[in-house]
Parts: C-alpha cells; sequence; structure tokens
C-alpha cells in the first residue's frame, strides 16, 4: 500500500513560493493497518492540515507491502516518519502521538 495524500504540485509550489513558505515532503512507513498505524496516520494528517495545510505531501507505505521501499530507507521500526524535504532529513518513530515532539522532528516548533 502506498497512499499519497496531496494536492496537485503546481498548486503546492505556487501557493507556498506566493507565501515564501517551504514545501514539506514527507513519508510515513507503517507495518499494515494496525490500530497504531491509524493512530499515527490520523496525528500526522491533523498536524499537516493545522500547520502546513496546502504546502505538503505525505506518502504512507506499508512495510510488508512494499519492503524494498523499507529496505532502502532502513526502516528499523514502524510507524516512522521521514521528513524528507526540506532538509535537513529527520525521523520521527511512534504513533505521532506526542505533538510536540512530532513539531520539533518537522522543524515546526517555535519557541
Amino acid at each position: 500500500m502506498a497512499l499519497t495524500l496531496r494536492k496537485p504540485r503546481a498548486t503546492l509550489k505556487g501557493a507556498a513560493r506566493a507565501k515564501g513558505l517551504e514545501q514539506y515532503v514527507l513519508r510515513l512507513y507503517i507495518a499494515g493497518m494496525t490500530p497504531r498505524a491509524g493512530r499515527a496516520i490520523e496525528n500526522v494528517r491533523a498536524i499537516c492540515e493545522e500547520h502546513l495545510e496546502g504546502r505538503y505531501e505525505l506518502e504512507v507505505i506499508d512495510v510488508y507491502q512494499q519492503p524494498i521501499l523499507a529496505k532502502g530507507e532502513q526502516i528499523i521500526a514502524a510507524p516512522t516518519l521521514i521528513k524528507k524535504l526540506p532538509l535537513p532529513l529527520r525521523r520521527i518513530i511512534g504513533d505521532m502521538s506526542n505533538r510536540d515532539r512530532v513539531l520539533a522532528g518537522l522543524d515546526l516548533l517555535h519557541p
């Protein structure tokens, strides 16, 4: 399963550029559709919609169905969220219920 949640690229880039904001590219690796995976997906979606509306691309990848992708990213635990862009690359492991930890990992936690 590879589920991608995004708005059309032209819209993303145009809106982000107009606001001077960076586009986020995120990958959430899950191990089957377990309750923990469901919570992680819901939590990441909610955070993205609240803090990155219109400027993120979230791809959900089931490591059981696409083990090659998981191996390439060296995924050792699931759920794992990888922030590909903007750099630096970051990894967050868990069900993403600790909002402050996720926001810090995405460089969205402002002092």
